[in-house]
């Protein structure tokens, strides 16, 4: 027993007295020595191609330079400096220029064009109005368009339609069903003054003007009094700012308003007879 004790201790006495195994450096030292050798290898490729490049730029301006063409004047470099092209027309970008054509924004409120019949017509509104039903929103645009002749006839149409040409061709059709006769008086002015309610809370206030004057008004009465052939007047929009029911209420108010003929002529009598009464 004591000899198999001995010899258990001498074997991890010799264990722990024997050198550790040293791991070998050569693999890593000529790994290092590769890559050297590679990097200062492809370094001087490198420079031996760019020297050879240096050679033959120099080479081709020696003789670019010794060639009899070398002597000719070079052209000019056209920078596009010129007065003639920035002379070119500019379009102007105000309200309504552009690319787009030249209406007067939203729906063109320009005067529009004569179909042959002597009457003008004017986009005043385009509107994208939606419908909710219970399969969903149906979305459309309404157009609201005045015509007139320029002579006492004039008339405002409304219509709706999934397109705004169509819109506006519906509406147009429906001024025209609509034509109003109103009174020129003297100097292309109303006979009297007149203050209309129209639909929707709008109130129109109308008053005749001297010559010289000019139509003083705005939105769509403006638009109703210029296509009616009004050159002298006043008009005020009181109530609601609504184009639609404001050009109605001025239409309503024109056709309201009567000459001293048609009163004479209602009442039987001369104009100098109702003057003098």
């Amino acid at each position: 027993m004591a000899a198999m004790l001995a010899n258990t201790f001498a074997g991890l006495a010799m264990r722990r007295t024997a050198a550790p195994p040293t791991r070998s450096a050569a693999p890593a030292k000529m790994s290092r020595a590769h890559v050297a050798g590679s990097s200062s290898s492809s370094s001087a490729t490198v420079r031996m191609a760019v020297s050879h490049r240096a050679q033959r730029l120099v080479v081709r301006a020696a003789d670019d330079a010794a060639s009899p063409d070398a002597a000719a004047p070079a052209e000019s470099a056209d920078f596009g400096d010129d007065d003639e092209e920035d002379a070119a027309p500019v379009r102007s970008r105000g309200r309504g220029g552009g690319a787009r054509g030249g209406g007067r924004g939203r729906g063109g409120r320009g005067r529009g064009k004569d179909d042959g019949d002597g009457l003008e017509e004017t986009v005043v509104q385009v509107q994208r109005v939606t419908k909710v039903t219970k399969g969903g929103n149906n979305m459309s645009f309404r157009a609201t368009v005045v015509v007139g002749d320029g002579k006492g006839k004039v008339g405002v149409g409304c219509s709706k339609a999934r397109e705004v040409q169509v819109a506006v061709t519906k509406a147009a059709a429906d001024a025209r069903k609509c034509l109003v006769d109103v009174p020129l008086a003297k100097g292309q002015s109303f006979p009297h003054r007149v203050t209309v309610k129209g639909s929707g809370g709008a109130v129109v206030m109308l008053r005749p003007a001297g010559p010289g004057t000019g139509v003083i008004a705005g939105g769509s009465c403006r638009t109703v009094l210029e296509l009616a052939g009004y050159k002298n007047c006043f008009a005020k929009q009181l109530g609601s700012p609504n184009p639609l029911n404001n050009a109605r209420a001025v239409v309503k108010g024109l056709a309201m308003m009567r000459t001293y003929k048609q009163v004479a002529k209602d009442r039987d009598i001369t104009v100098e007879e109702l003057f003098s009464a």
